[in-house]
């Protein structure tokens, strides 16, 4: 774990920028034609393929991550259990598996902002967040979490106060870790259910934070 207290991040090159339905058709269109031909070759058993891309679409993700953190923020003996033993956490509500056993939960807080990199390579929390998205695994923003996270969570449109400290952690094999972001203000009597809807990827990878009430509205 590497404490800063400046910081900044790589580039935006990741689900922040949109296509257009021209685009998005081009793309599909691609990726069925090489699953056909690497299907017609033998290479990919397509009933394999699908529960492979059924399961990390429905089943392992960042919404797996999203109802822990919401868990946490309405049951403190949860947010307890969490923050002492991450992985038993979130194994309570049926999520465990290979990327994710041993993992660390970090919690915001009006003082300190975590965010979580991996210097190394791109070490992720896959039963909680699915797949990391390509900019974690880019080298700039591995080299620029550590040496300018402020400047990081700029580029990702987060301004923090001068004064709230900011901690970095690095992430590896034997330890991975996701940010229990803040609770909004505002969200005082919602169920679990429509708090989750507030968590986003980034908030748990600690590049954004939890989506305001009016976002959602």
């Amino acid at each position: 774990m590497t404490d800063h207290d400046h910081h900044d991040h790589h580039h935006h090159d990741h689900d922040h920028h949109h296509h257009d339905h021209s685009e998005l058709s081009a793309m599909d269109a691609r990726v069925r034609a090489l699953e056909t031909i690497l299907v017609a070759k033998g290479y990919v058993d397509p009933a394999a393929l699908d529960v492979l891309i059924e399961t990390y679409e429905t089943k392992v993700g960042p919404h797996n991550g999203a109802r822990v953190v919401a868990r946490s923020w309405v049951d403190p003996a949860y947010r307890a259990r969490l923050l002492a033993d991450a992985t038993a956490a979130v194994a309570e509500l049926g999520f465990a598996g290979r990327q994710g056993e041993h993992l660390v939960a970090v919690e915001n807080t009006p003082d300190t902002h975590n965010m979580v990199v991996c210097t190394l390579c791109s070490c992720y929390p896959w039963p909680v967040l699915g797949l990391p998205p390509v900019w974690y695994k880019s080298a700039p923003y591995r080299a620029k979490a550590v040496r300018d996270p402020r400047g990081v969570l700029a580029d990702f449109g987060v301004s923090l106060p001068a004064g709230k400290a900011i901690k970095v952690w690095d992430s590896t094999a034997e330890i991975r870790y996701l940010v229990v972001p803040e609770r909004p203000v505002g969200t005082d009597g919602w169920d679990e259910a429509r708090l989750a809807g507030l968590v986003s990827r980034d908030s748990m990878i600690g590049t954004g934070l939890a989506r305001s009430p009016e976002a959602t509205a």
